[in-house]
């Protein structure tokens, strides 16, 4: 066991732990069956897929959409671990050197994911307007 007893691990397994929480409380909010009367408004404004027979794109493409949201939710949060790290380094070089790495890491993710985004969407449309006969 010596691997718990480094620090760094333990740091990984609050943030693992943090994020764990966040999520158990965050998904019944996301998943709520109370839609705050967005469904009629809606279904009056005839918005295609909102009816409950939403095709398997449009579901893949909010599944990916919430993926991506909560991982975007990660990245921001390991750029604030680096910011509040960055804060509390007192002037050590070793220290500043770790909180900026965890800055860039959080910076490199959150281009990932956005880029991740861009390409699922470009995608995900061009499926709908081919299969709807609209694609070039």
């Amino acid at each position: 066991m010596m691997l718990l007893t480094s620090t760094k691990t333990r740091l990984i397994m609050k943030v693992c732990v943090f994020v764990f929480m966040l999520a158990l409380v965050a998904m019944p909010a996301v998943f709520a069956a109370d839609d705050f009367g967005l469904t009629e408004i809606a279904t009056e404004a005839d918005l295609p897929g909102v009816d409950g027979d939403g095709d398997l794109k449009s579901t893949i493409g909010s599944l990916l959409s919430v993926i991506l949201g909560f991982l975007g939710v990660i990245a921001v949060v390991i750029v604030l671990i680096g910011g509040f790290k960055y804060m509390v380094a007192g002037g050590s070089e070793e220290k500043v050197t770790d909180a900026r790495k965890w800055i860039i890491s959080g910076i490199i993710g959150l281009a990932i994911i956005l880029s991740a985004y861009a390409i699922t969407s470009f995608v995900l449309t061009s499926f709908v307007d081919a299969n709807n006969g609209t694609g070039e």
